[in-house]
Parts: C-alpha cells; structure tokens; sequence
C-alpha cells in the first residue's frame, strides 16, 4: 500500500515536472519565434547590490563605516529588443561608480550574451547613503587597479540581473511621457552679497556660493535654472500587464538618512510607490520600477529663500519626494499611448578631454596649509583640497570619457559620466533633434562635476579643482558630441 502511494506520488511528481519543462519550452520557444520575428520584446529584473556592514559611506566629508541597513541597494535593469537588437538599460543604488566597474560589467555581459558593449547603459543614482564603489583614486583614467571585492561583486551583481532580465523577455509595448514637478527642484548655487560667504579652499574669492545660509538677507539670486521635467518611459506586456517603468528626474539625492546607514534615497522609495500606483504588486516576473537620475549637479530640494523650513523625521524627506514624483508619473501614465512598432538604436563614442592642472598659485598656497595650522583663517576644506591636488600630480593629462546614446523610436536618450548641471541638460533637450529627449547622468563612470564655461567663471564648489577635473570647455565638447550622435540615428 505504502509502495503503491510512494509510487502514485512519484509518478505525479515527475508529471509536473515534466509538464513544466514543456510550459518552460513553449514559452521560450515562443519568445525565441517573437524576437526572430522583430516583434518588441522587454525583460526587467532586480540583483541586490548591498554591500557588507563595515563598508565606507562616503556621501559626507568624512567617510563612516556602514553600521546599520535601512532599505537594501539595487541594480534595476530593464532590456528592449527588436530582432536581433537589444537595449539594456541598468541603474544602480550608488553615489558614483567608476569606469573600470561599469567597463568589466559591459565586458562580460557581452561575453555572455552577445549584447554589444554599446547597447549597455549603466549609470549610478547618486544616494550620499551609500557604501562606495571608488577605489583610492579620485580621476578615472590613471593606471588601471584590480577590482577590489565590492567592486567584483557589483560586476556580478549587475552580470545577473541583466541576464535575469533577459530570461524575462516576452512580446511587449511602450510608451513614453513627460510631466512637470518644480516643487522639489532648486538650484544651490547662489550669489550672495557677504564676500565671506565666497571663499574657496585656495585662498580666493568665488562668485557664487553652494548651499548657501537658507533664508538669508544675503542671499541674491540662483546662479543657474532647474528642470522640473519628470521624463518616463512604461514598458509593458502585450496584454497591459506592467513590465518596468524608468523616470528619469533632474534632483540630487534628498538625504535625511541618520550617520552609518545605508539607503537607496529617494530613488529606491520611487520604485516601491510606482509599483503601488501602477497596480503592479505580486506579479510574476516581477515588475520593476527604477528612476534614474537626470542633470542634477547643481541642483537640489532646499528652498533656500524660504524665511522657515518644515522639520523632518529621518526618511521623511525622502518620502515625500519619491510620492510626488511617482505620483505625477502616474497622472501622466494615464495619457500616454502604447506602442509596439518602435525602431531601437544605440551609439557610443569616446571623448579626449584635459585633465585641469594646479596653477601656481594654487601650489604655492596650499603648500603652506600645514604651516598656517587649524586655528589660522582660511577655508576649512584647505587641507582637503590640498590633499586632492597633490593626487593629481600622479594622474594623466587628459582622459577619454565614453558618451552613449539610444534611440527608441522618437525619444532619444543621452548618457554623460559627470555630476551634469540642469542648464547642459536643457541645453541637450533643446538641441536635440528628436521630439522628446532626456539625459542620465552618471552613466558610464564617474568622473566628477561638469560645469559649463560661465559657470566656472563664477567659482564655487562645483567648479574647485578636485571636485571637477576636466577642462572648462567640456560641455561644449561633450553636448556637440552627443548632437552628432543623434543626428546619426535619422541618416541611418
């Protein structure tokens, strides 16, 4: 009796199993048919990219060891094809991650896919809440270093979720959208009337001032715009079931976060509550909602002409951010129209830019920090920036930044590896030939701040030595680069 139960058990058994192989085949056979056809397809998937407590958080001045997990890091990836032609995009829970992570990535997604280099976007979020992916340079492009284990294990991390996401693909359509949310979004650099509030670390006076006291008499005006536009992009099955949606919104992070914890800032609150508003809970494969970050260096939440400012709970802040701007996508994803004819296309160029040099000035006066002691007058980043500039008499005189761009049918998106300010930004949007264009910064590398000619006329932190390191006539460079790129897409 026993036996014949064992028996009638197994024999189920290996009937589900065996049932299941064949769902499994069909469905790849399926897929498999739908992509040789050129029918659009779309695959997303998650990799968890937490790294071990005790690991450095580096989105302050000083650096603390990460003591306590408040909401688990992510690699959020998504993949379009169309034939034979695949667009991955993967955007990662970090403050900043440097070439050499993001090239070994592309490195061995090509290998085990087939997907070309090219056609892989990886950017960084840029949450201060975060344990860093840098390794003890500060300018990409020096002599190359091993990966270090966090860094092996992010190339990892990203390798999976991207096949992941491949293994998710099935018959899909798209639509894109923009809306507007300019309550969150103001620009920190200001002019200001007390020259003491000017000061920079190599013993001058800038003209404008970062962060500078909120609501106060000196205060004059920003010295740049914002650009509220939150830019969206909604994948879905061909039966309307929710895939992945990917924002894109020009806003550093929000903080809030208490000391030694680890956070994905707004950004990863974005996913949760878009999922939320999309009705999108409990599905299989899971949705997946990722907001990346647009041209946001020189812009944050602080509404610094404000007279009083609104206190916060830890995590409040960030909240109440990511509600506004899920909640704006989800207003707007009402309207738009879904598609499943759209041309997907990638280019990827490299740009040789100088590396700034210390002047001599500047040597000579960051030479006598030691001499001039704590307690001398000067600014109190000096010691900082002098141990930035003596780092980059090791570095190169100039390094080569990869620049991406992608087609998906009239959208065009840019990738920068820089800390972008919201004027290049609208500057890309505008220029652009295609109706409806956004950029993500932080893509590729990290390669510091890129402030525009004038803005580096003015001074202030984004433009110091050491927290940019690329010649001033960058953007030019680079935002003419990327137009040819673009116009490259219509002449195919």
């Amino acid at each position: 009796m026993y036996r014949l139960v064992d028996l009638t058990r197994r024999t189920l058994e290996v009937g589900l199993l065996c049932g299941a192989v064949v769902a499994c085949l069909l469905f790849c056979a399926r897929a498999t048919a739908a992509e040789e056809a050129g029918v659009l397809m779309a695959g997303a998937a998650t990799s968890n990219i937490t790294p071990p407590l005790g690991e450095m958080i580096v989105g302050n001045w000083e650096p603390v060891p990460a003591a306590q997990v408040h909401d688990e890091l992510h690699a959020r990836c998504l993949v379009l094809a169309e034939g034979p032609t695949k667009l991955v995009f993967v955007i990662c829970d970090n403050v900043g991650i440097p070439r050499e992570v993001f090239d070994e990535a592309k490195k061995q997604i090509a290998e085990k896919t087939g997907i070309e280099r090219s056609h892989v976007l990886t950017a960084s979020t840029h949450t201060h809440s975060a344990t860093t992916a840098r390794g003890p340079r500060r300018i990409a492009g020096a002599p190359p270093e091993e990966l270090n284990p966090y860094q092996s294990f992010l190339v990892q991390r990203i390798v999976d979720g991207v096949r992941r996401a491949l293994g998710n693909l099935e018959p899909a359509q798209i639509g894109w959208g923009k809306i507007d949310e300019p309550s969150e979004v103001f620009n920190r650099r200001w002019f200001v009337k007390d020259a003491s509030l000017l000061t920079n670390p190599f013993g001058g006076i800038d003209r404008v001032r970062m962060n500078p006291p909120r609501g106060s008499a000196q205060l004059d005006r920003p010295a740049g715009p914002v650009d509220p536009e939150i830019s969206f992009l909604s994948v879905q099955s061909t039966s309307g079931r929710p895939i992945a949606l990917l924002g894109n919104y020009s806003l550093h992070y929000v903080g809030g976060v208490p000391n030694g914890e680890i956070s994905a800032d707004y950004f990863g609150y974005f996913g949760k509550l878009i999922e939320k508003k999309l009705n999108a809970q409990e599905q299989t494969p899971r949705f997946v909602g990722i907001l990346s970050n647009g041209t946001s260096g020189d812009v944050n939440n602080i509404h610094f002409a404000a007279k009083t400012s609104p206190k916060y709970a830890a995590y409040e802040k960030m909240q109440e951010v990511a509600n506004k701007v899920a909640s704006r996508v989800a207003e707007a994803h009402e309207k738009i129209e879904f598609r499943t004819d759209v041309k997907l296309a990638a280019k990827e160029t490299e740009l040789e830019l100088q590396v700034r040099q210390p002047t001599e000035e500047m040597r000579a006066y960051l030479a006598g920090v030691d001499e001039r002691g704590e307690k001398a007058a000067g600014h109190r980043r000096e010691r900082s920036y002098a141990r930035r500039i003596a780092s980059l008499e090791k570095s190169p005189k100039q390094v080569s930044v990869p620049l991406q761009t992608f087609q998906i049918g009239e959208l065009g998106i840019a990738a920068v590896p820089f800390e972008t300010f919201a004027e290049t930004g609208l500057e890309i949007k505008d220029r652009s030939p295609f109706p409806d264009t956004f950029t993500i910064e932080l893509a590729g590398g990290s390669f510091g701040y890129l402030p525009t000619p004038e803005q580096h006329r003015l001074g202030g932190y984004e433009t110091w030595l050491g927290t940019n390191y690329v010649e001033k006539e960058a953007t030019v460079k680079i935002v003419n680069s990327l137009m040819d790129m673009f116009e490259g897409f219509n002449n195919e």
